[in-house]
């Protein structure tokens, strides 16, 4: 039976960076996904890479950061091995919210409203707080096409359609996994399964799906700048389009749109852009997020040798994917990771 060096379950964008990285450590990965590649979260998300939000958690704020200062060249590499483009913006982000919700990070600056009307002419802007950061954005749909193409052009295999339904265990260590099907053997194992990560993994893992309603507008309106109110945000892209999001609900895996929650989306986006109010929708859709009890992800080894973890990263995996891609493959190697994963351990459950 073929074998590989490391076996990653799942090919959103996590999963999809996690291989790319390995195999530029010159492993043999295969890549399983239970659908179609990067169509699950990663497909549903906006592509903010909000590292600016202000976080409880000191090391997750330090690790959204580090991940965002490689992303040009994370980019830059996925977009030179896939010849696609991801429309990665570097406009920055216009904040309309309350003092307590103040952005943190290097270049956040506080707006006045002259300020916001030269920016963005078209924003409501009636005195509340403003601040400007200057965090990228990416097409996330584009992000996973191109990212899927660049691990084909590397030779990475994947495999679509393959639903993982157990890890397989000789002697206590990891010897492959178990689909419906057949049997796959690699000594590494690495769960990116996502909100599906808690019914792959052997020992009780408490991951959870925190469903996401968006929809998408057109029309003569443009926007240059991310836009976020306190409970809505327009995120524009490079051909126009502008998505509007999102809800965070507790509804199991059900991915059904709710046509009132889309239009008080619509409603809230309107509040501050009133053009949205005149724009066309093109779609509308809901994802689920993987998110752990303490909203923190879940990154690095467990128990089980050979058995690792990278999911539970909520509402931050597109910005977070190559930092975790580098982490893990550092943990893979043998080295010391370059970031503390004490808060993301799996051992904490």
């Amino acid at each position: 039976m073929k074998s590989w060096d490391a076996i990653v379950v799942g090919a959103g964008i996590i999963g999809l960076s996690l291989a790319r990285e390995l195999h530029k450590r010159a492993a043999r990965v295969l890549l399983l996904e239970r659908g179609k590649p990067g169509r699950e979260a990663s497909h549903a998300a906006a592509g903010m890479l909000a590292y600016g939000d202000p976080e409880r958690c000191a090391a997750l704020q330090a690790l959204k950061l580090a991940s965002a200062r490689l992303y040009p060249e994370f980019v830059r590499e996925i977009e030179d091995e896939s010849r696609l483009r991801v429309d990665f913006r570097r406009e920055g982000t216009i904040s309309i919210v309350g003092e307590h919700a103040r952005p943190r990070c290097e270049g956040v600056r506080e707006l006045t409203k002259a300020e916001v009307d030269e920016l963005e002419p078209g924003v409501r802007f009636a005195g509340e707080h403003a601040f400007y950061t200057p965090e990228e954005s990416v097409d996330n749909r584009a992000l996973v096409v191109a990212s899927s193409a660049a691990a084909k052009h590397r030779g990475i295999d994947i495999a679509s359609g393959t639903e993982v339904t157990g890890i397989d265990i000789e002697g206590g260590q990891v010897v492959g996994v178990v689909t419906s099907r057949t049997k796959f053997a690699a000594p590494t194992i690495v769960n990116c399964a996502g909100a599906w990560a808690g019914a792959l993994s052997p020992a009780p893992l408490p991951v959870h799906p925190r469903k996401g309603q968006m929809l998408a507008v057109v029309g003569s309106a443009r926007l240059r700048h991310v836009l976020r109110g306190p409970d809505v945000y327009l995120v524009p892209r490079s051909d126009g389009r502008i998505l509007i999001g999102a809800t965070v609900e507790d509804a199991g895996y059900d991915k059904r749109v709710d046509p009132q929650t889309i239009e008080r989306l619509r409603q809230a986006a309107a509040n501050l852009l009133p053009e949205v109010t005149h724009m066309r929708m093109l779609e509308a859709w809901a994802g689920l997020r993987p998110a752990a009890p303490d909203g923190l992800p879940i990154l690095g080894a467990t128990e089980l040798p050979g058995y690792l973890l990278a999911t539970a990263h909520f509402r931050n995996g597109i910005l977070l994917a190559p930092v975790t891609a580098q982490l893990l493959a550092e943990i893979i190697a043998g080295e010391e990771p370059s970031h503390d994963l004490r808060e993301f351990s799996p051992a904490r459950f």
